[in-house]
């Protein structure tokens, strides 16, 4: 009994230094948005392999460092899981020897890393671009994969049969504990974050004890014990990344009843301005003219002739922002000649970085409102060089990424992925987008309509300088709701609005575990950015350089 005791201790001290290092480093360094993370060093996997493939992915500069990165960590998740397992090994079943429990778990790692490898990309899209569709993305195949993975460091034939109703319940408890785990390290004060990882290093432990208990002694015999459900089930989920963004447009108020309150009515007395209406990335337009002739639909394609905007497709969007910042000042310019009004900007998701960008490089001194819907918060947080560098930050990342969208690309045929200029855009002005979009601009009055998906779409932290109206909607849903709509009216006649609603941080600080760490503005050349102030460490926005 007293050996079986120590060996409980040494799991729950395996599980708990891991997480603790990490915390202390990440303290030291000050690197705040990363803090989250600690807690996932000793997860049952495949949270594990996915806290290090994230790390991995964002932080190597060329191939040899990705490849002697991916082997270190395949050594050292082997060497852990190995320590775990065997710590956690209950009595009542049979010793299969070390070296058994060695060579398996090197093995498996290998394999765990190539089934989470894309997900884990996935991830640094996600941190490029702040879309939070993405993240669920990344996230709920490892949910769904979860209690068949969990089977692998300790069963032969692992890969067959459903996995038992506790192996599913210590999976989903597993992802609220380093959930939880990742906001409460976030949230501590600097210098607990080692302590309070090593907290949840510890709940890790005895999670493993339970998992491998369960893996090992099965309360009920296994079902479809014969058929190879898990393999079944990782080829499956390579349809959750298709499936998911169409889903979430289905959810009410993600309709594109929004373009139409702008565009098919006529503006109220009270509104002063001529305005601009730019649609998100992927929208569609066949070039008609609004109901009312001070209000008009940005063209991504331009304007004809006569000055009227052209149609455009959603191929059109992917430009690069510069050159539809360009459109936007002759658009702009034409529209205010011809109504003699000052314009109001009403930009949506990608509309908003184009609006704000305007308004940072070349604006007009007649644009003094700007209305972004859904703006795409803290968006480059990672790097992955063009498709003909062999080298950079992030390039192992990109080339996954590029395999991963041209699947998805071949069921869902949009064209869109990685390269394109918009994407690109985002990740070489990485800084301003990261440091800038969400402060004030002198003399333009500005307000951000943002859903309760922002709150999770970006690392916890302070992130608008501008006034922010916040309610429950998904990403460019916001619009088609009466009460917004309501609102962008008020603005637009000259009243203030602001809503912040509660729960946002609460919700920022829970996403914390999920993101991949950012690139910090200073490492990378591209940025030339050494001196700019960076949230990621700062945990603020719109600091002087």
């Amino acid at each position: 009994m007293g050996r079986l005791d120590k060996r409980f201790v040494a799991l729950l001290v395996l599980a708990a230094v891991p997480p603790a290092v990490e915390g202390v480093i990440l303290d030291a360094s000050g690197f705040r948005a990363a803090d989250g993370l600690a807690p996932q060093v000793t997860a049952v996997w495949p949270y594990d392999t996915y806290h290090d493939l994230r790390w991995l992915f964002v932080y190597h500069d060329s191939w040899l460092t990705f490849a002697v990165g991916l082997a270190g960590l395949i050594v050292f998740r082997a060497s852990l899981t190995t320590g775990l397992v065997a710590l956690a090994w209950p009595r009542q079943v049979p010793w299969p020897g070390l070296g058994w429990l060695v060579r398996r778990n090197l093995v498996l790692t290998v394999v765990i890393t190539v089934v989470v490898s894309p997900w884990a990309a996935l991830s640094i899209a996600a941190s490029v671009v702040a879309l939070s569709w993405l993240l669920f993305a990344s996230l709920l195949p490892l949910f769904l994969l979860a209690p068949f993975l969990q089977r692998a460091a300790v069963r032969g034939a692992w890969w067959r049969g459903l996995p038992s109703v506790e192996l599913v319940g210590w999976s989903l408890l597993n992802f609220v504990v380093l959930t939880v785990s990742g906001a409460l390290v976030w949230a501590a004060p600097t210098g607990w974050s080692a302590p309070v990882a090593a907290v949840a290093g510890v709940i890790n432990g005895l999670l493993w004890q339970r998992t491998v208990r369960a893996a090992l002694l099965p309360r009920r015999p296994v079902k479809w014990a014969r058929v190879p459900v898990a393999p079944l089930a990782v080829l499956l989920v390579f349809a959750v990344p298709v499936v998911v963004q169409p889903v979430l447009q289905l959810v009410p108020g993600t309709s594109p009843k929004g373009r139409a309150m702008v565009l098919d009515r006529s503006l109220p007395a009270g509104v002063r301005h001529a305005v601009i209406f730019l649609d998100g990335h992927g929208s569609t337009s066949g070039g008609q003219p609004a109901a009312d002739p001070n209000v008009q639909q940005f063209s991504y394609r331009g304007l004809d002739p006569q000055g009227r905007p052209l149609p455009y497709s959603a191929r059109d969007t992917y430009r690069s922002i510069e050159s539809s910042v360009g459109l936007l000042a002759t658009q702009v310019d034409l529209l205010h000649r011809r109504t003699g009004r000052p314009v109001a900007l009403v930009g949506q998701s990608e509309g908003a970085l184009v609006a704000r960008t305007y308004l940072a490089v070349r604006p007009h001194p007649a644009v003094d409102m700007l209305a972004m819907f859904s703006p795409l918060i803290n968006a480059g947080r990672s790097y992955y060089p063009p498709a003909g560098a062999s080298s950079g930050w992030g390039v192992a990342a990109g080339w996954e990424l590029r395999f991963v969208f041209g699947v998805l690309d071949s069921f869902a045929h949009t064209g869109s992925g990685p390269e394109e200029p918009f994407i690109r855009s985002v990740l070489d002005n990485a800084p301003f987008y990261r440091n800038g979009l969400m402060c004030p601009v002198p003399g333009v009055r500005i307000v951000a309509f943002l859903p309760t998906t922002t709150a999770i779409e970006a690392p916890p932290g302070q992130y608008s300088r501008v006034p922010v109206f916040q309610m429950p909607a998904l990403h460019g849903g916001l619009l088609a709701t009466p009460v917004v709509q309501a609102r962008l009216v008020h603005f637009l006649e000259g009243e203030p609005v602001s809503r912040p609603q509660r729960g946002y941080s609460e919700l920022q600080n829970a996403a914390a575990a999920w993101h991949a760490p950012p690139l910090p503005l200073s490492l990378n050349p591209v940025w030339r950015a050494k001196h700019v102030p960076d949230p990621a460490f700062s945990e603020e926005i719109c600091q002087p350089s």
